[in-house]
């Protein structure tokens, strides 16, 4: 407690410091409020002057959702406001976190059975209550049965859950109780997420109070940003690049048969596969029981995606379902055609035969088919890449994007 009562004065001694003599008048009435004051009365009238804004998301990995937090975290802390973040403790998200000091750690473990424990609803109730948090923002969906509780009880003005996934939210009655009497903005990633959400239920939240801002993205500092080819292409082949986590929905399983496919027409290939997942041991196996080993790379978690996509002429995306899709935008920042399935969020980000290719769901053949196309065509792939390095930034540059977001967070 001592803590917060420190920082807020040494924060006010901050601010006044440079201000005219009225300023100055006004701290030292604001010096004798502290010390008349509890701590509490003081983060009262401490929300007149400051803006307090929390995340929460417990998941110990990393992924979308977990960057989007990160990145949102650090511009309201730049942009002045007090971050409160709820995360675990030595989580990839923490670690990340730690180095900037002026973001409020609240270390938390949360289980699917934790809206069910009321000292933890109410324990969190008091930090919200405490820190004088006035806007939340709730990522994962375990999370949101807690979190949006205790919030509500605290009186948070704003108790935003962030969708970041295409999928439909089940209609079930905790579901419902929750978006109706908990959570007061839900923000989406795309136009599909939005719609996503009321496919089982229309009436489960007011579709008004759904909000699409799309995940922002550091364009200059990633095409500045330095790299070396982690793969150097041998003769004529043709390199197709993938990044995302091993799991069931990315679908990676896919490479397997686009890989017999280019074999069996006599095209030279690597196919580069950065990320790791709980399906990386199954995929591994299925191309040594194929034979094609010799075909793919896997690279890994990379902690610098350029290293990868720049090494690829194609990037080439099997998921079943994509939120958003940080890495195909990351993709065409590296002028790279993309070719994808037609589901959820894709269509908004691949423009067909203008920045890439949308093809059938698990559509060997048709990837086969555009593989080929670029292949015997660069002018066209370049002409694509280019179209893909446009359309990101006109649509998806950083300071555009947050300052959608502000605005949102202090309607």
């Amino acid at each position: 407690m001592a803590y917060f009562y420190s920082y807020f004065l040494n924060a006010n001694l901050a601010f006044i410091s440079v201000g005219s003599n009225q300023n100055k008048k006004w701290f030292f009435a604001r010096r004798k409020l502290i010390h008349a004051s509890s701590f509490t009365k003081y983060i009262k009238h401490q929300r007149l002057y400051m803006k307090i804004i929390g995340f929460f998301n417990s998941t110990k990995s990393w992924g979308g959702g977990e960057k989007w937090h990160y990145e949102a975290a650090l511009y309201f802390s730049k942009a002045s406001y007090v971050v409160h973040f709820f995360l675990a403790e030595n989580s990839v998200l923490h670690q990340k976190l730690k180095m900037h000091l002026n973001i409020q750690f609240h270390f938390v473990k949360i289980t699917g059975r934790s809206f069910l424990n009321p000292f933890k609803i109410f324990q969190l109730k008091n930090i919200f209550k405490n820190t004088g948090i006035e806007v939340l923002l709730i990522n994962l969906s375990h999370d949101l049965k807690i979190a949006a509780n205790a919030a509500t009880m605290a009186e948070v003005r704003k108790v935003i859950y962030t969708r970041g996934i295409a999928f439909p939210i089940k209609n079930s009655f905790l579901n419902r109780y929750i978006f109706s009497h908990w959570v007061t903005d839900i923000l989406a990633n795309s136009t599909a997420t939005a719609r996503s959400i009321l496919q089982y239920d229309s009436h489960l939240f007011e579709k008004e109070k759904i909000k699409v801002i799309y995940n922002p993205l550091h364009i200059d500092e990633f095409v500045n940003r330095p790299f070396e080819k982690i793969y150097i292409r041998e003769k004529d082949e043709i390199i197709i690049g993938n990044l995302g986590r091993i799991e069931k929905e990315k679908n990676h399983i896919f490479f397997i048969g686009l890989s017999e496919a280019l074999s069996k027409a006599g095209i030279s290939h690597k196919i580069l596969i950065g990320g790791a997942g709980s399906m990386e041991d199954e995929l591994k196996q299925s191309a040594v029981n194929k034979h094609l080993t010799g075909n793919f790379i896997f690279c890994g978690f990379l902690a610098n995606v350029k290293e990868l996509l720049m090494s690829c002429d194609i990037f080439v995306l099997p998921s079943l379902w994509e939120g958003f899709g940080f890495v195909i935008a990351e993709a065409f920042l590296c002028r790279k055609p993309v070719i994808a399935f037609n589901t959820t969020a894709i269509p908004e980000l691949v423009k067909d035969c203008q920045t890439g290719f949308v093809t059938g769901i698990d559509s060997v053949a048709d990837c086969l088919e555009k593989i080929i196309l670029l292949k015997n065509n660069p002018e066209l792939a370049g002409k694509m890449g280019d179209a893909g390095f446009d359309f990101v930034k006109q649509n998806f540059e950083e300071h555009k994007i947050m300052n959608e977001l502000e605005d949102f967070v202090n309607a």
